[in-house]
């Protein structure tokens, strides 16, 4: 359907990074038609009066785990091994393919709510279509993919897979799920870190990804003692460096954290042109550290933001990134690297480029699907006023204050209300299932 967003400041994202006061944005076949002032609305099915309102492209989250929403508020007060081992991977070991809709369709209901167009994401080891078929039915744009883990401490029964398992599984998923759904869903390789993938699994891996087009997802180098394991377990090289290594590396590859780099790995991240994704909150409640961000992309290498999993951090509102990525390196480096601008290109074009998107959405220009997001920012936490059009939505912005969210042209997101899905029957099906896998758990243990 044809839609026109009239009246509203545009925040284009474009090359010359235009913002347009009172301009409209024309969106005709899942696409962006024209953005610019006076656009006319004859033949035009639909016209929304945004008035008032902020509206930029859909914003990206570079890394998340949809399969772990399931488990918000049930992992806190540790460290990320222990978290992972004590909690989250024993957790995950527990779903099945009714759970991880469950869980899939509460991620993709606040994703939208809080004005998420798009994400990268990691499953768990099994049951990754439900997660691809709560994105096709809630219209959210996805590149996932099952995490892969031949090996590893402290690894549950459920979660182990040989290294032939593992490619095998995730080959099928790429045969269901890569480019359909007129490219909204995509598949991408996701072995979950060094520790956790033998070197014959990940070599695999960086030859089939070329082979087939698709990216690859892993986390490194997230926690020091995560970072001194891995040493341990290749015989002295750092996460970026083994990666390196193995020859997964390169522009199609997505590295979440980066927290404990050395200057060789920063210079091997440029290098290759491989993409950061800066999770600033699960850092923080996780205590992994603080990856430095301003050198990172001072150094040209593109950084995106994402939420991580909700049991690391407790919230997927990508608002909540982009304030703690502009305020939070500033003791160190100064008020003036992270401008909002910066932070919203983080949240946009770098996450676009974290999905391998950067040709699709992103920005709001002639040709892009169209993937828009609609901000109200008059609310008594955003105003008055500011001198920097931009500083409401990156240090003052909440969920609550996204009003439209358009995927594909699609109206997912009205006046505050989803529209694919039922946020009460949403809520009401992930408690359900928690609760079931809870008094399963409890009976397993007697």
């Amino acid at each position: 359907m044809d839609l026109l967003l009239t009246g509203g400041t545009v925040v284009t994202m474009n090359r010359e990074r235009e913002v347009l006061v009172d301009a409209d944005v024309l969106i005709q076949d899942g696409r962006i038609a024209k953005v610019g002032r006076g656009l006319k609305p004859r033949g035009t099915r639909r016209v929304v009066d945004v008035t008032g309102k902020m509206v930029l492209p859909g914003l990206i989250h570079g890394h998340l785990h949809a399969c772990q929403t399931l488990f918000r508020g049930r992992a806190d007060s540790r460290e990320l091994l222990d978290w992972l081992r004590e909690c989250i991977w024993p957790y995950e070991a527990s779903h099945d393919a009714a759970s991880m809709r469950a869980s899939a369709d509460l991620t993709f209901a606040e994703l939208i709510r809080s004005g998420a167009t798009a994400a990268l994401d990691m499953g768990s080891v099994h049951h990754y279509d439900a997660v691809f078929e709560s994105a096709r039915d809630s219209g959210f744009r996805l590149v996932g993919g099952k995490a892969m883990m031949d090996t590893g401490a402290g690894v549950p029964e459920g979660l182990r897979e040989s290294t032939a398992e593992s490619l095998a599984h995730s080959l099928a998923l790429l045969e269901r799920w890569h480019n359909t759904h007129e490219g909204r869903l995509r598949y991408a390789f996701a072995p979950r870190f060094v520790l956790t993938c033998t070197p014959e699994l990940l070599r695999e891996v960086a030859k089939l990804s070329r082979e087939h087009g698709v990216r690859i997802h892993t986390h490194a180098s997230e926690n020091a003692k995560e970072t001194e394991a891995v040493r341990q377990y290749t015989g002295g090289q750092d996460n970026v460096d083994f990666f390196h290594t193995v020859g997964l590396m390169g522009q199609h590859v997505t590295l979440a954290h980066c927290v404990w780099l050395s200057a060789e790995e920063q210079a091997l991240l440029r290098e290759t042109r491989t993409v950061v994704c800066h999770c600033p909150g699960s850092n923080l409640k996780l205590a992994s550290g603080i990856a430095k961000v301003p050198e990172l992309l001072e150094a040209g290498v593109p950084v995106a933001l994402g939420a991580d999993g909700a049991p690391c951090n407790n919230t997927l509102d990508i608002f909540n990134e982009m304030r703690l990525a502009a305020v939070l390196h500033n003791p160190r480096v100064g008020p003036c690297a992270m401008t909002p601008m910066r932070v919203l290109e983080m949240a946009t074009l770098h996450g676009a480029r974290a999905l391998g998107l950067e040709d699709e959405v992103g920005s709001l220009e002639v040709g892009k699907r169209a993937d828009v997001t609609v901000v109200d920012v008059s609310g008594l936490h955003a105003g008055p006023t500011a001198e920097d059009v931009l500083s409401p939505l990156v240090h003052s912005a909440r969920a609550s204050d996204v009003t439209h969210v358009i995927i594909d042209g699609q109206t997912v997101l009205r006046d505050g209300v989803l529209t694919t899905l039922d946020a009460a029957a949403v809520m009401a099906n992930a408690k359900s299932n928690v609760e079931r896998i809870l008094s399963r758990r409890q009976r397993a243990r007697g």
